[in-house]
């Protein structure tokens, strides 16, 4: 009896070992790519053992592997060799059309198609139906974006073709330096620069201050790597500022690239809106601003409203050194060489420091690396139990009947009691239309009124806070966790820019931006909401009235 169970046993491992074998699952296909006639189309499988029986099909052609084929993790087949390495910088595991002699071929019926607006991709063990995945049933269509499958659900966030994918990571025992701007970003931005010995790496949108530029041309001097990464199509374009401020890097020894889109190159995305400097693979610099005089201005003068922090963890600068390499080597990098043209002139308005640089030991930071985790902002709000602070640049709804996720998790954490204050930006271009940051400020203190939550919304007064602008996208949660970040609250920024911040678990630092957040919110000027002007109805109407009796008048006599 004993022999026997133990053969029993055996012989269900040596089942569940064949049947685990033939889990085999589509998990991810891209069916309208950037390439002409989509010949970069792919999926691709996972699962662990033979591909044997395998058969995928659209219900009109499909193929099937060459016997004896294993499988272990995944394996990516593709329209066209080729193709596929153009859009991915490797090739495929297969083709299933014959594009290249150094690609292995599947065994094809029709050939597969993949229809960009509607269809389906079925997989077969044998004759039996084992997956189906549809298109727009199970995932939206668009072109460029690829279909996965993660934690039991597809496309869990917008992946488009060369994107990275990050994921949420947690450093311990960060020393954590936090400045402002106007106040002393210029100082820090300085001292990092300054005490780097080995090199560079700097990634951020814009870029146009002459002092920034003379720190690194003189890092560079020193021997220290130095390498720049920027946007190559803003909105408005490069500066004529900002290209004299490429070609002095140039000059100075400093390569510059940017992410821009060209011929049969689509950058995988929109705008490349981070703000970063790693230091050393020891420290990094880390900003809602971008780097001119209007987020680092000298000291003593006026700018925007900006946050920031100095991280020194080495883990965490690798992290960071990652993502910029990731960004760097991308098809759509391209060498930047600017123009010779005047410099940024210096700010003429004069600000009075009310803020230093402040040190903390002991931090946990967590990354939020746009798109691919930036769904961290959501968790940060809606762990909040008694306090949320938000200042941002401006907030925009999703549509004209859905609010902005983060305003929403935010106001949602309102109804059981946390105290929630929202800080907007009053600069003129944010509030000169009919559904911006006024009536955004209006709106959210009319739900807190409606409701009566502890939910309020101001804009800054730009004149009592001696500031430029508020240009900042940070929140505060229960005055312990802090979020720095380039991350703006629309749907582009954290689903389709490559941005950058942090999650910060700290109080001290939490009190550091409380205060700044304080004194700006002092300074607030309330947008009452608009209400109807009875006065014009009431002339507008008499003139009508007159009208009506002169038209009668004439045409009755």
């Amino acid at each position: 009896m004993r022999w026997f169970c133990l053969f029993f046993v055996f012989l269900l491992l040596i089942v569940g070992i064949v049947h685990a074998g033939t889990d085999i699952r589509i998990t991810e296909f891209c069916p309208d790519p950037y390439l002409y006639d989509d010949m970069d189309e792919y999926l691709v499988l996972s699962g662990e053992g033979s591909l044997d029986g395998i058969t995928v099909s659209d219900g009109r052609g499909g193929f099937r592997f060459p016997p004896g084929t294993p499988i272990r993790g995944t394996v990516t087949i593709a329209r066209s060799g080729p193709a596929f390495a153009r859009s991915h910088g490797k090739l495929p595991d297969f083709e299933w059309l014959d594009y290249s002699p150094g690609v292995p071929d599947v065994i094809n019926g029709d050939p597969l198609r993949l229809a960009n607006s509607g269809d389906e991709l079925l997989l077969y063990e044998g004759s039996e139906l084992i997956q189906r995945v549809a298109w727009p049933d199970d995932v939206k269509p668009r072109e460029g974006q690829v279909h996965y499958f993660e934690n039991g659900v597809w496309d869990p966030r917008p992946l488009m073709i060369g994107q990275s994918r990050f994921t949420s990571t947690i450093f311990h025992n960060v020393t954590v330096t936090t400045f402002v701007s106007p106040d002393c970003s210029s100082e820090m931005f300085t001292y990092a620069v300054d005490h780097a010995s080995d090199e560079i790496l700097l990634n951020v949108y814009e870029f146009s201050s002459p002092t920034m530029t003379d720190s690194l041309i003189a890092a560079r001097e020193r021997g220290v790597d130095v390498s720049v990464l920027l946007e190559g199509g803003p909105v408005g374009g490069i500066s004529p500022q900002g290209k004299s401020a490429i070609w002095k890097m140039n000059a100075g020894g400093i390569p510059v690239l940017q992410m821009a889109s060209g011929k049969d190159v689509h950058p995988p995305y929109r705008y490349d809106h981070a703000k970063y400097v790693v230091i050393d693979h020891r420290a990094v610099l880390l900003t809602s601003e971008n780097f001119k005089y209007s987020g680092f201005p000298p000291a003593g003068f006026n700018s925007n409203r900006g946050w920031g922090v100095y991280l020194e963890d080495p883990a965490l600068a690798g992290y960071f050194s990652n993502v910029y390499r990731t960004d760097s080597l991308g098809p759509s990098v391209i060498a930047s060489h600017g123009s010779l043209g005047d410099p940024e002139p210096v700010p003429s308005g004069k600000h009075a420091v009310e803020f230093a640089p402040a040190h903390f030991s002991g931090a946990t930071v967590r990354p939020v690396i746009s798109p691919d985790t930036s769904s961290q902002i959501i968790d940060l709000i809606g762990s909040a139990q008694t306090s949320i602070e938000i200042e941002q640049a401006y907030i925009t709804n999703e549509t004209p009947l859905t609010l902005n996720p983060y305003l929403t998790t935010a106001i949602n954490a309102s109804r059981r009691g946390v105290h929630v204050r929202v800080l907007l930006d009053s600069f003129w271009y944010n509030t000169e239309d009919e559904k911006d940051n006024d009536e955004m400020a209006a709106l959210i203190t009319r739900i807190g009124t409606i409701e009566q939550i502890p939910l309020e919304g101001r804009c800054v007064d730009l004149a009592a806070t001696n500031l430029e602008k508020i240009h900042n996208k940070g929140v505060i949660v229960d005055g312990q966790r802090v979020l720095v970040s380039s991350i703006n609250w629309n749907s582009n920024s954290p689903n389709f820019n490559r941005e950058a911040g942090v999650i910060i678990d700290h109080p001290g630092v939490a009190r550091y931006f409380l205060m700044v957040f304080e004194d700006d919110w002092k300074g607030t000027v309330a947008f009452p909401e608009q209400k109807p002007d009875y006065t014009k109805i009431i002339i507008v109407s008499v003139v009508i009235l007159l009208l009506l009796i002169i038209y009668y008048r004439r045409h009755i006599r």
